[in-house]
């Protein structure tokens, strides 16, 4: 049974529910922290108190039913602090994918102009916008004490530019220029902001079951658990400002190895140019 005591870290996990989230958040439990498990379904968090129930650590697990389409970030925040005591850690994973456009996008992937305005601005929303206004309300908070672990899940590079991939590949684009400025903008302070992917397709609902794929040669949820439980640590105090691949994460290697070998810097930072910049008027 995993330790409940009222000093064991705190994290917020956005789309806790299913998949990828569901994983982060009975790992994250299974190691004696206390997880809030955000998500918009609650049938699929009733299920996720279930099975933290069969391994009896429910106690340290609060459910918040929230669609983060549109929702108050300062409220949610809010709650989860009455219930549980200050966030130490937040991990952005919620995704909105090409499901919603299509269920067979993978034979007969949509062209950008078929996206409806009402898709486009659900996935901004999901993938992007809650991001931002869940960083912006936790950072500060985190920063008082100095300590803090901001996770954002986006996705492979090559999606975000893939034919096919509107809104999703943008709107994850977005949340992975926003992770680069939050992590400088926060270089430092003992917050740190990092992005870990899978690396490929995973086994997850967000795949429809009318995806051309064997579902067991897909990349597994759990894949994410050892980089994820790494950047958690303090062994990573000062690590920030980069994107792992879980799939590329050699668990025979020492955590300080394997993250040199499954890490990068954030976005396109090897592409970068900075721009010309005049000087600054003299006072």
């Amino acid at each position: 049974m995993a330790p409940s005591t009222s000093n064991a870290p705190v994290a917020l996990i956005t789309g806790a529910g299913k998949g990828i989230g569901r994983a982060m958040t009975l790992g994250l439990l299974s190691k004696g922290m206390r997880v809030a498990a955000v998500d918009r379904d609650e049938q699929s968090l009733l299920a996720l108190k279930h099975l933290a129930n069969q391994s009896d650590q429910a106690e340290c697990l609060e459910l918040f039913t929230e669609d983060l389409t549109s929702f108050d970030a300062v409220s949610l925040v809010d709650r989860v602090q009455a219930r549980l005591g200050s966030i130490n850690i937040l991990i952005n994973n919620a995704g909105l994918g090409q499901g919603q456009v299509r269920s067979d996008y993978h034979r007969h992937p949509p062209k950008f102009y078929d996206v409806t305005s009402e898709q486009w601005l659900n996935a901004i929303a999901v993938n992007a916008n809650a991001v931002f206004l869940l960083s912006q309300v936790v950072a500060k908070r985190m920063l008082g004490s100095g300590w803090g672990r901001i996770i954002n899940v986006t996705t492979s590079l090559g999606t975000m530019l893939r034919e096919g991939y509107c809104p999703y590949g943008p709107t994850k684009a977005a949340a992975e220029g926003l992770s680069a400025v939050m992590a400088s903008d926060l270089a430092g302070s003992g917050v740190t902001v990092n992005v870990l992917i899978p690396g490929g397709i995973v086994n997850t609902p967000m795949i429809p079951g009318e995806a051309p794929f064997l579902r067991e040669e897909l990349i597994q949820p759990e894949a994410m658990l050892t980089p994820l439980y790494w950047l958690c640590s303090s062994d990573a105090n000062h690590v920030t400002g980069l994107r792992f691949l879980a799939n590329r994460w050699d668990d025979s290697l020492l955590a300080a190895e394997a993250a040199k070998l499954a890490g990068a810097p954030i976005g396109w930072k090897d592409l970068a140019v900075l721009p010309v910049t005049p000087k600054f008027k003299a006072h």
